[in-house]
């Protein structure tokens, strides 16, 4: 039933920055926790940031200082504002929503989006 869209990504110079967007649409209610993983190619998918509809955040310690998340809890989005961007930041990011109790860990029936391509080269 819930659907997430992403929007956002591409290419960007080291040093540079951009912002994600994820839209969940079918959805009730207010989602418990929306956020952003990341795959690169020979690595394992990987937690960027998450956060919960109180606004409690956390972040990997790579984009710690770099990267914001942010969401609007009555359009059930969430917002990923990446500065200072570097070549290892180059991966597909997915749209994370659902509820976990083991959060920031995922739950079991989360909500995946499709991803969006993320690359940072000069």
């Amino acid at each position: 039933q819930v659907q997430l869209v992403e929007s956002g990504g591409g290419l960007a110079q080291p040093g540079g920055s951009l912002t994600l967007s994820c839209a969940a649409s079918g959805s009730s209610g207010t989602i418990y926790a929306m956020g952003w993983y990341r795959q690169a190619p020979g690595k394992q998918r990987e937690l960027v940031a998450t956060i919960t509809f109180k606004g409690t955040t956390y972040y990997t310690d790579s984009v710690k200082g770099r990267f914001t998340i942010s969401r609007e809890n009555v359009k059930n989005t969430v917002y990923l504002q990446m500065n200072s961007l570097k070549p290892e930041d180059t991966a597909v990011y997915i749209c994370n929503a659902g509820y976990s109790s083991n959060w920031p860990n995922p739950g079991r029936n989360d909500y995946w989006g499709q991803g969006t391509q993320v690359t940072v080269s000069s």
